[in-house]
């Protein structure tokens, strides 16, 4: 009995330790979430536009009868809009108001990350993406851009004109 009470502490010292993030890529950029806000993550859905919306809102969609606003994180980046014929996947969150879908370019794994490699995101870094991430991991092969679902969410801070006539921005 007190080696199982042993490795139960262990495992929960380990996760205390660790987190899970779902990744995705907007533009290149490797992007994570808390794996326990993601709801669930879905092939491209149709859309309902929204007049009057601002820009980053792409528009809603009807999730098994729950309508569920679509934001493309490109725009919300700050970012040149999609290929012709390249598709967003949605990344589906929990959030206190509700589900919102998060249109990415690409999904990717589970990751589990050391919290010894989080780092608070540099100064340099423009300050429309820096005040959405809320840090960054460094891994073996590339850098985890962990989102602030917050302040992705919160509107307020989005551009204000669509990605075109901003311009890109880089990371």
């Amino acid at each position: 009995m007190a080696a199982t009470e042993t490795t139960s502490s262990l495992e929960t010292a380990h996760r205390a330790l660790n987190r899970q993030y779902a990744t995705f890529e907007v533009a290149g950029a490797y992007f994570g979430i808390d794996v326990l806000q993601v709801q669930e993550v879905l092939r491209y859905q149709d859309m309902t536009s929204v007049p009057l919306a601002p820009a980053v809102i792409e528009g809603l969609i009807n999730l098994r009868g729950q309508i569920v606003t679509a934001l493309d994180m490109r725009r919300r980046l700050g970012l040149p809009p999609r290929a012709d014929g390249q598709t967003a996947m949605n990344v589906v969150v929990r959030t206190e108001e509700g589900a919102v879908s998060l249109l990415v370019d690409e999904i990717g794994d589970v990751v589990e990350v050391d919290s010894a490699s989080f780092e608070r995101p540099p100064d340099n870094l423009d300050p429309a993406i820096r005040d959405l991430v809320r840090g960054i991991h460094k891994l073996k092969d590339r850098l985890l851009l962990v989102i602030d679902i917050g302040q992705t969410l919160n509107l307020g801070t989005a551009l204000a004109e669509p990605a075109e006539s901003a311009g890109p921005r880089r990371f």
